[in-house]
């Protein structure tokens, strides 16, 4: 299995998700680190001032998980960070411009008191979020970190071979004066998208009035899909910085508050979503860079032809062979040693586990030199190769 229930919107993450979660996390290390993004951690627990500061202790309503300890002082479990990160960056003494821009970002558990969870991990009252958070010295130095950031993210979905849409969106409770959305159209999605045809238009339809049917850039016909957002960002201004005196020193050496934008990538929610839109009847697909294991072996049943005739070792040499060729792979890989059943029906449980490749010990293993079977799930096909053949094939499968 995947997930476990724990309790409404909340889920025990099982070990295949918890590999895949980590591998999609270094992914998005990875491109936050090309932004020059700097990754910390900050506390789950957020005090009630610093909410009450911004007016977002009113705002959120009843999605803030709220608690007093016990002596009596209010704090909310964070499902952002806005307010902690400006304070942060506001306790730092005598900040230059030359320090700047600055971009934090952390990923961690946040948590929203959804009135009715559904939809697994889709819509959970526990989840995890990479939220990167950026000061800038100027309006238009922050604009510009802004595209950076978005362009990040329309690589970190490339890589992971999911189509997205970016969209305009509505500011919410976080505020700011610009904001966009990255959707994968999928009809499950809760959110109504808009789209020229042209590819000149993008938005969520509560950003427009009911009258808006065409492109306000070509003149065509808006059509409508459906989505799953997986990301967010939001360009703030100074709406945080001004509150919490999040200032800078300008090259007049005259304080400054810095421009700000925040960024979320829902990691929980683009595994469950991925999964949603690449899967088949047939069985799961995992985007294959993130996928739990790249590759199950499968040797023959016990008993067989194949068996007898040493199918299982010569299926054992070429692993220690792959291993020794491309060693990254070496812990990415399965062995489904149930020889108790049939290959058919390991082949049946490795497609609802969404390995991207399996190879199995089939009837030509017994040729000289043995010939293995590979099924690559992200294509549909069925190769049959030797020994080089599944090396060669495999050099190209990236690991995070």
């Amino acid at each position: 299995g995947l997930l476990q229930p724990a309790g409404p919107g909340c889920f025990h993450y099982l070990p295949p998700t918890l590999r895949a979660m980590e591998k999609l996390v270094r992914v998005m290390d990875e491109e936050m680190a090309a932004l020059g993004g700097q990754k910390l951690s900050m506390p789950s627990l957020s005090s009630a001032e610093l909410w009450q500061a911004s007016g977002r202790w009113q705002l959120m309503g009843p999605e803030l998980f709220r608690l007093r300890d016990r002596h009596g002082k209010s704090y909310c479990l964070g499902p952002t960070h806005e307010e902690a990160v400006t304070e942060l960056v506001a306790s730092q003494s005598n900040l230059s411009y030359k320090q700047l821009p600055l971009r934090l970002y952390q990923i961690t558990r946040k948590f929203r008191d959804e009135p009715k969870p559904r939809f697994g991990l889709l819509r959970s009252r526990e989840f995890y979020m990479k939220d990167m958070y950026t000061f800038d010295a100027s309006e238009e130095a922050a604009r510009q970190t802004y595209e950076l950031v978005c362009g990040a993210y329309g690589r970190l979905f490339g890589r992971l071979g999911l189509p997205f849409v970016k969209v305009r969106a509505d500011t919410g409770s976080i505020g700011g004066t610009m904001s966009h959305e990255f959707q994968l159209p999928a009809e499950v999605g809760e959110d109504r998208l808009v789209l020229c045809p042209g590819g000149h238009f993008a938005a969520n339809v509560e950003t427009l009035n009911e009258e808006q049917t065409s492109c306000p850039t070509c003149g065509e016909k808006l059509t409508q899909t459906r989505g799953i957002e997986v990301g967010h960002t939001f360009y703030l201004g100074t709406k945080y910085s001004s509150v919490s005196n999040a200032a800078f020193y300008s090259p007049e050496n005259k304080p400054q508050l810095a421009e700000m934008g925040c960024y979320g990538l829902g990691v929980s929610r683009i595994l469950a979503a991925s999964i949603e839109v690449l899967s088949t009847e047939d069985g799961i697909r995992w985007p294959s860079l993130i996928a739990p294991y790249q590759l199950c072996f499968i040797p023959p049943k016990r008993g067989s032809k194949e068996e007898e005739e040493e199918g299982a070792v010569r299926l054992e040499r070429l692993y220690d062979d792959l291993a020794e060729a491309l060693p990254h792979l070496a812990g990415d890989s399965v062995l489904d040693d149930r020889t108790q059943l049939t290959i058919g029906k390991r082949v049946k449980d490795a497609n609802k586990l969404g390995y991207p490749y399996v190879v199995i010990a089939g009837k030509r293993v017994c040729e000289d030199p043995p010939v293995f079977e590979v099924w690559n799930q992200s294509t549909g096909e069925v190769l049959f190769l030797t020994k080089e053949g599944v090396i060669e094939l495999l050099s190209k499968v990236e690991v995070p």
